[in-house]
């Protein structure tokens, strides 16, 4: 069992030492699940501000815009887009708070009403996770106790510190990040000449998001390769789309 580890005084007769019980101690841990909130909007954000301002570039430069009229919509683009992804995750998001908080509010009332039902509910959930059902008894009993509404917000409805929505958080992160996302592409198009725009965009573009996926793929412990992968053939994608509706109206899209 843990103890202080200070020496403990021999009782009469020479008896052993005693140990004095403690608490376990809690070692120090991150979880990826508590970057879940502003990884998605923040990769999302990004992702969004690549794709869409280099397909605006590109399919804008297929219709034969010039470079000038290129950096005024594509600076229009990462204006709207910021300002367009911030009022959607905010929108989204808060959405996904006030159905928690109703959910909160339901299960406290239920718990109003009748707590001893809602304790053979949440040990109920502990007997299909394994736990004897004796045991199951007692921790939904203690859990209870001690924050009624917090195990039954985990345990019953999902709810968590880790996972609950923020969306303040989620609206800043999207709108930072899709600005410098769509940054990127546009400071190639002020850079290169307007003959090799296209493949310049294009080609660079593809790095970035490369670079976003394998960023996004670490941060959140998934694979490399394959994170790299899935949002460079689906950047692609959309920017040979744009480009080709381009070329085939001959006006901007």
């Amino acid at each position: 069992m843990p103890y202080d580890g200070a020496p403990a005084a021999h009782g009469p007769g020479g008896a052993a030492p005693r140990r004095r019980l403690m608490a376990p101690r809690r070692h120090a841990e991150r979880h990826r699940t508590e970057r879940i909130g502003w990884l998605r909007a923040a990769v999302l954000g990004a992702n969004d501000g690549i794709v869409s301002t280099a397909s605006l570039m590109i399919g804008v430069a297929a219709a034969s815009a010039s470079q000038g009229n290129l950096l005024v919509t594509g600076v229009a683009g990462l204006v709207a887009g910021a300002m367009s992804m911030a009022a959607g995750e905010y929108v989204s998001v808060h959405s996904q708070e006030d159905t928690e908080q109703a959910d909160l509010a339901r299960e406290g009332a239920e718990l109003q009403k009748d707590p001893a039902a809602e304790r053979r509910e949440l040990a109920s959930i502990y007997v299909g996770r394994g736990l004897a059902p004796d045991l199951a008894d007692q921790v939904a009993e203690q859990l209870m106790a001690h924050d009624a509404l917090g195990a039954h917000a985990r345990d019953e409805l999902g709810i968590s510190s880790a996972l609950a929505a923020k969306p303040v958080q989620a609206a800043l992160s999207s709108a930072a990040s899709f600005a410098v996302g769509a940054a990127l592409p546009l400071v190639v198009t002020a850079l290169v000449p307007r003959a090799v725009m296209i493949p310049w965009v294009g080609g660079t573009s593809l790095v970035f998001l490369a670079v976003l996926g394998v960023i996004a793929a670490r941060v959140g412990g998934a694979g490399v390769l394959v994170g790299a992968a899935r949002v460079t053939f689906w950047g692609a994608l959309a920017m040979a789309v744009t480009a080709g509706v381009g070329m085939l109206f001959g006006a901007a899209v």
